[in-house]
C-alpha cells in the first residue's frame, strides 16, 4: 500500500514559479515512475510530466522549457518545478506513483492558480 501526500500548489502570478513535491510512503517494494498529471476546469487530466527511476523524461508539449520533473528514490520524493507560469497552467494537479506489483497510485491533488 503507498500513499502519495502532494504540497506546493497555491497562487502565483504569470510569469511565477512554483515547486510542488509528492513524497511516496508506506509498504512496498519499488516504484518504477513517478509523474504529473493535472486536470483543468472542463478538461479531461492529461499527463504533465513524468520519470523514471533511471531518469528517463517526458513532458507534455504545452510545458517543455518551463517545467522540469526531478526525483529523489532516496527520499521517494518527485518534484515539479514550474516556471514562467502561464493562467493556462491553473489546474488541480496530482501527482501519481506506478509501484511495483501493486499498480498505480494518486495522490489527493493540489491546486495551482495562475492569475493573470
Amino acid at each position: 500500500q503507498v500513499q502519495l501526500v502532494e504540497s506546493g500548489g497555491g497562487l502565483v502570478q504569470t510569469g511565477g514559479s512554483l515547486r510542488l513535491s509528492c513524497a511516496a510512503s508506506g509498504i512496498f517494494f519499488s516504484i518504477n515512475a513517478m509523474g504529473w498529471y493535472r486536470q483543468a476546469p472542463g478538461k479531461q487530466r492529461e499527463l504533465v510530466a513524468r520519470i523514471t527511476s533511471g531518469g528517463s523524461t517526458n513532458y507534455a508539449d504545452s510545458v517543455k522549457g518551463r517545467f522540469t520533473i526531478s526525483r529523489d528514490n532516496a527520499k521517494n520524493t518527485v518534484y515539479l518545478q514550474m516556471n514562467s507560469l502561464k493562467p493556462e497552467d491553473t489546474a488541480v494537479y496530482y501527482c501519481a506513483a506506478e509501484v511495483v506489483a501493486a499498480g498505480d497510485y494518486w495522490g489527493a491533488g493540489t491546486l495551482v492558480t495562475v492569475s493573470s
